[in-house]
């Protein structure tokens, strides 16, 4: 009775004694997420997204290049949420046979969030 009685005290001091975390070196210490992006201005930032990408290389505002002008997808798609997803989800996904044999290439590292931005500027060109 004394033997448990000792063993249990003993083990009651070094267990409190340690920290909890001490000699725990794979403890992770997580950065705090940084707030999301507030965008005021969806045309503005869609124009900032598209000029710091690849799409000026096939198209023009106002002038077809290898791709339709912006002015000429604006002609053809009314300005709408629906109009905006669908085109959001081209600009990710690439497409081809909408306005002639080139395909468009996939853009699928950008978001989704990112490329409807692109597609409001975009049908903003009118």
């Amino acid at each position: 009775m004394k033997r448990i009685f000792i063993a249990t005290i003993l083990m009651t001091i070094f267990s409190c004694s340690k920290s909890e975390n001490s000699g725990n070196k794979d403890v992770l210490v997580s950065e705090p997420e940084p707030a999301p992006k507030v965008v005021t201005d969806p045309v503005a930032e869609g124009k900032s997204l598209v000029e710091g990408a690849d799409c000026l290389g096939c198209h023009k505002v106002e002038e077809k290049m290898i791709g339709p002008s912006y002015r000429e997808v604006a002609k053809k798609y009314e300005n709408t949420p629906e109009n905006v997803e669908m085109l959001a989800e081209k600009i990710i996904k690439g497409s081809s046979g909408i306005w002639g044999d080139v395909p468009m290439p996939a853009h699928n590292g950008l978001s989704k969030e990112n490329a409807k931005f692109m597609a409001q500027y975009i049908l903003s060109s009118k």
